[in-house]
């Protein structure tokens, strides 16, 4: 697989078609097995519909096999609206170890509404997935990165991935806001202190190097675009990518879905359930598999 050779804050390498195509994926196995296996972790009793975006999302960009833990109240309903997928609750404990230790790649945060739970359960996960499986965090798993162990982050250092939106990067980094110009500094911080991948409003921050996206508009900033996102890299993950080329790859394909939404039906209204049902279309495109 050729690699891409990431720029710095200054000078960032600008993520095109041109430079994914050069930067091609690993090719998609034969089973469901060889695609990858995702886990998905959150899901409040309010809010199971971010696990189920993400999910979703994650098949879309060709992982083979789904599993999602939500809220044990919403578990049955989960497991309906999402055939394809294994359904377990955030305290079936064994379960989700089962699911934790099988996994290619692990989601955690999509619909999480409380942070002691979010750091419960951050913790956990850390103890359970295997040691060379990546984990993303996103929304309230990212926010309490600062607050989990010692322990918890030292498992998790070198294939931890996070998606903070700004409100979130600005939390992690002690700020009340961000500006423009403060956001990709923000993420190398991140990225330093936790030794992560950052991906934050079009920025890629790996150890190896800058990326930024070329693509995207305002219409990405509705309900659950966030989750979409996190899910699509999660799916690249499970199926073999770097952590560097998932975000790459993760953020061009969730901004150009919305492009071609925004082609169709204008800057804003589309819904992020739409972002979806275009990620294989846009990967086709890049002849991504």
């Amino acid at each position: 697989m050729t690699g891409s050779k990431g720029g710095t804050l200054d000078s960032p390498t600008l993520i095109t078609p041109e430079v994914l195509r050069a930067w091609q994926l690993p090719g998609p196995g034969g089973s469901k097995y060889s695609r990858g296996q995702v886990l998905v972790v959150g899901g409040a009793a309010a809010t199971p519909g971010a696990v189920m975006l993400a999910g979703t999302a994650a098949l879309r960009m060709g992982a083979g096999r789904l599993a999602l833990a939500v809220d044990a109240a919403v578990a049955p309903h989960v497991a309906v609206a999402i055939p394809e997928s294994g359904v377990s609750g955030l305290e079936d404990e064994e379960l989700m170890s089962q699911e934790a230790d099988g996994a290619d790649a692990v989601l955690v945060g999509p619909g999480l509404d409380d942070a002691d739970v979010a750091g419960e359960l951050l913790e956990r996960l850390a103890r359970f997935v295997d040691d060379n499986t990546p984990v993303v965090v996103d929304a309230y798993a990212a926010t309490v990165l600062p607050d989990v162990s010692a322990q918890c982050r030292t498992a998790l250092a070198g294939r931890l991935l996070a998606t903070p939106n700004t409100g979130e990067l600005a939390r992690l980094v002690g700020a009340d806001d961000l500006a423009d110009d403060e956001i990709a500094p923000a993420a190398d911080s991140v990225r330093e202190a936790y030794d992560a991948t950052v991906a934050a409003v079009g920025w890629v921050v790996a150890a190896n190097g800058v990326w930024r996206s070329t693509t995207g508009d305002t219409g990405l900033g509705t309900s659950g675009s966030g989750d979409v996102l996190a899910g699509a890299i999660t799916g690249l993950l499970a199926r073999g990518a770097g952590n560097a080329q998932a975000m790459a790859w993760g953020v061009h394909s969730h901004a150009a879905a919305g492009d071609a939404l925004a082609a169709r039906l204008g800057r804003v209204g589309y819904l992020a359930s739409e972002l979806v049902d275009e990620l294989p279309l846009v990967l086709g495109s890049l002849r991504g598999d």
